[in-house]
């Protein structure tokens, strides 16, 4: 039994046991993944992986028990190596953060470039992504970070915190009838053409709940994951835009008029993500604090070696 067997199980598992992708993924050829995993069923006495010819169709009952096994395996190798990196070069390393457009472009300059200023050896690696792409990248420890204000929570995998509340606000040119209206209603909002963000992203699932708890019908033309680009088609007249707070102050907004509508459509809660059991090192700790005055080290801490999500709100 070998880590390169172990390795090959879980990548095999995580493609949907496709072993072209995994062998791609582990930058090695077919046959060598399908070869390593037979040498480990053998060794264990057991099939992890019922197949149909050569293919693989399923996890075997003792199989799932197996890939458990890797999983905690393999997360503590990942470990080892944080904590080498830890002691041996405590000022030096990457970080790597996966997050949505919004969190990077909006909230994320000013935490990542406070932690270069403080550790000048740390490499930054941003990955963007949508909120289940962020949680998947967590879970295959691709990221040690994670921010999203959609999903995160919904992973057993992860431990998620709160970072921090926004709600939505309402885009429109300076010479729609919105614009000069002192109370705007859903019943407004659903009278024109709406353009927001794709219905995995920065909180959009809030907007359609409204809507339907309203049994309105929104009139949605246009959908997605980019504030500045929301706006764009605001000012070219296809519609009236629903953005986030914090996309307002950086994004050209000249020649529009955006008004709160957390009235509305609720506030929402951004989220950061750690993989359960992860060893994080000072670094990461320290761009937690940078991120939200509710993400103090000890808390952090308490969380990974605690309870489920969603306990450590302050």
């Amino acid at each position: 039994m070998n880590l390169h067997q172990l390795r090959f199980v879980q990548e095999a598992a995580r493609r949907n046991l496709n072993l072209t992708e995994a062998a791609k993924a582990l930058h090695t050829s077919q046959p060598g993944v399908s070869k390593a995993i037979i040498e480990l069923e053998d060794e264990l006495g057991i099939e992890i992986f019922a197949r149909h010819g050569k293919r693989l169709k399923r996890v075997t009952e003792p199989g799932q028990h197996v890939l458990d096994s890797v999983e905690i395996i393999m997360r503590e190798i990942n470990n080892l190596r944080r904590i080498g990196e830890e002691f041996s070069k405590q000022d030096s390393g990457t970080l790597s953060i996966a997050t949505t457009h919004t969190q990077a472009r909006y909230i994320l300059p000013g935490p990542v470039s406070a932690l270069r200023q403080a550790y000048p050896k740390v490499h930054i690696s941003l990955h963007q992504g949508s909120p289940a792409q962020v949680a998947q990248m967590l879970i295959d420890e691709v990221a040690e970070i994670g921010m999203a204000t959609e999903s995160l929570d919904s992973y057993e995998e992860l431990i998620t915190l709160p970072c921090y509340e926004w709600q939505h606000s309402l885009v429109v040119p300076k010479d729609h009838p919105l614009a000069e209206k002192s109370r705007i209603t859903l019943e407004d909002l659903a009278s024109y053409p709406l353009i927001t963000y794709h219905p995995s992203y920065t909180g959009r699932s809030r907007i359609d709940h409204a809507f339907a708890q309203r049994n309105l019908q929104p009139h949605i033309v246009l959908e997605a994951i980019d504030s500045d680009v929301i706006q764009t088609y605001v000012k070219l007249g296809m519609g009236i835009g629903i953005i986030a707070e914090m996309a307002i102050d950086q994004a050209g907004s000249e020649g529009l008029v955006t008004r709160p509508v957390g009235d509305l459509f609720g506030f929402n809660l951004a989220r950061v993500a750690f993989k359960r059991g992860a060893y994080l090192r000072s670094f990461t700790y320290i761009f937690a604090e940078l991120l939200s005055p509710r993400l103090p080290r000890d808390l952090v801490i308490k969380a990974l070696e605690g309870s489920p999500s969603g306990d450590y709100c302050l």
